[in-house]
């Protein structure tokens, strides 16, 4: 037994020995430095930068977003929608209490980059919901964002405007090439209101249309901006509803164009 003893002691002795032995220690350079040098010896750096974000969501085809207010003093709610210059195709519905859909709306736009849609929606008496469908296919996702602060107002001009559109019937307005966006506004004395709102641009040419419904038009006004860039822009607005359900609607000019540049007018007379 005596001579197994030392045998026992040695690997413990080992063992201690390389414990004490201090850990190698990997130390890192800062951040900044690490880049600099990657970005002038050739080092690997990320792929891309962080992006720089407002709130928007990327809504995919085929998916729900929703945005929720609880609080009553939020009244209005604007909500913008756009993509990187494929087809803009949603649905927007205002969810009021379960199973109550006091407003929704089908958006189409041929581009959406070109020409984001912006509207205005009533929501009192909170606590309301807004939800977004993407009903366009994968290959097309959106960006939506809905704000409830700094909500865009109609100016007194449109407000004078009003005019009445009477069940099934239209009404049309052109805009100069100088005009850059219009604003819309739709509503009625306190009955439903169903309307269908078309850019066109050329013959039969829809470049977006809006398929709108309301519960109340007095109550929940619809109020939006078109985008008209180019010239022959024309707003056609519908009255889907019966004979029994007259709406009133103001279509007048938003923001005009600057720039002296102008489209080719062929055959124009010349001062000779």
């Amino acid at each position: 037994m005596a001579l197994t003893l030392p045998y026992l002691l040695v690997p413990s002795l080992n063992v201690a020995r390389v414990a004490r032995v201090a850990p190698p220690v990997m130390q890192m350079a800062p951040i900044a430095a690490v880049g600099r040098a990657a970005h002038v010896t050739g080092g690997i750096v990320p792929a891309r930068a962080p992006p720089i974000t407002d709130s928007s969501i990327l809504v995919q085809g085929g998916s729900l977003r929703t945005w929720s207010y609880r609080s009553p003093a939020v009244e209005q709610v604007q909500v913008v929608l756009s993509t990187d210059g494929r087809p803009l195709d949603a649905d927007i519905e205002l969810w009021h209490g379960p199973d109550n859909t006091p407003c929704k709306m089908r958006v189409y736009v041929e581009n959406g980059q070109l020409r984001p849609f912006s509207a205005v929606i009533e929501t009192p008496r909170g606590p309301n919901t807004v939800a977004v469908r993407n009903i366009g296919q994968i290959e097309f996702p959106i960006s939506a964002n809905v704000v409830a602060d700094m909500v865009d107002q109609p100016s007194n001009d449109c407000l004078s405007s009003l005019t009445t559109i009477q069940g099934g019937a239209l009404r049309t307005y052109p805009f100069d090439p100088n005009v850059e966006s219009v604003q819309v506004l739709l509503k009625t004395d306190g009955r439903p209101l169903n309307a269908r709102i078309e850019l066109l641009q050329g013959p039969n040419n829809n470049k977006q249309v809006i398929e709108l419904y309301t519960e109340d038009g007095l109550d929940r006004p619809f109020f939006c901006f078109l985008v008209t860039p180019g010239s022959g822009n024309v707003v056609r607005v519908v009255n889907t509803a019966p004979v029994e359900f007259p709406m009133s609607a103001s279509v007048v000019p938003h923001t005009m164009r600057t720039d002296a540049e102008g489209d080719v007018v062929v055959g124009g007379e010349t001062g000779w």
